[in-house]
């Protein structure tokens, strides 16, 4: 039998783009939910980067520089902890740790609808008891329904300087900033110091997470338990159930 003629006007098949191979440390990361990282590889080479929130440069280097620098922030976080991902784009960090640390309740903060409707999606394809919420960090509705957390999380978000007085409203006094910054980590800590210190930031310092190319250098700030609460600080109290509602 012969195959049938195409169609001079046939839309082309599209390219399915070729994943990186799951490097043998991601089994170490991920445990049990290794096959549901892996989907979200595919989900970021596939519709992530067609939708554009990640390039088609990054997805040689999707695991070490993605999923499992991302992760590797876990390593720093307390147990059971809240934790909000500011900015969080294509869920970087916030959708790796909640892959690698299941303990932790974690809200996905996003301004930009487009990558909303894509975190969306990924939490509901993947199954995660993931929170998304539209919004910038620094508006007051966004700080109401996040409340405050143990921990925020932000990745390539903006300087020290600017990102304290963004992100420390959204964390309980004593709880952390843990900002992922590339080699320049130590240099931002010096230059923004008053900032930090200003805006209510206690021993900032740079730890190393993760291994090999999936290493990380972590800026860590303590909010200071001196500072009164912030909007929506009353919604802590309200537990898990009450942080999943969007």
């Amino acid at each position: 039998m012969t195959a049938p003629e195409r169609r001079p006007d046939a839309e082309p098949a599209a390219a399915v783009p070729e994943l990186p191979p799951t490097p043998p440390e991601a089994g170490a990361v991920f445990g049990d939910r290794l096959p549901t990282a892996v989907r979200y590889a595919e989900l970021l080479a596939g519709p992530g980067q067609a939708q554009g929130v990640i390039g088609p440069r990054e997805l040689p280097r999707l695991w070490d520089r993605h999923l499992l620098n991302s992760a590797a922030v876990g390593e720093v976080l307390p147990a059971d902890a809240t934790v909000v991902d500011v900015g969080s784009g294509a869920g970087l960090p916030g959708i790796p740790l909640a892959l690698a640390r299941p303990d932790l309740i974690i809200t996905l903060l996003e301004p930009m609808a487009r990558r909303v409707a894509w975190l969306e999606m990924v939490v509901a394809e993947l199954g995660l008891p993931v929170t998304v919420v539209r919004g910038r960090a620094e508006e007051r509705e966004a700080r109401r329904r996040c409340g405050e957390s143990d921990v925020v999380t932000a990745r390539a978000v903006a300087p020290m300087g600017r990102l304290v007085t963004w992100t420390l409203p959204l964390v309980r006094p004593g709880g952390i900033l843990a900002a992922m910054k590339g080699a320049s980590a130590q240099n931002e800590i010096e230059r923004d110091l008053k900032s930090i210190r200003a805006a209510g930031g206690d021993d900032p310092r740079v730890v190393r997470c993760g291994v090999g190319e999936a290493a990380t250098s972590v800026v860590l700030v303590s909010r200071s338990e001196r500072r009164g609460p912030s909007p929506g600080a009353g919604r802590r109290a309200h537990g898990r159930k009450d942080r999943h509602r969007d």
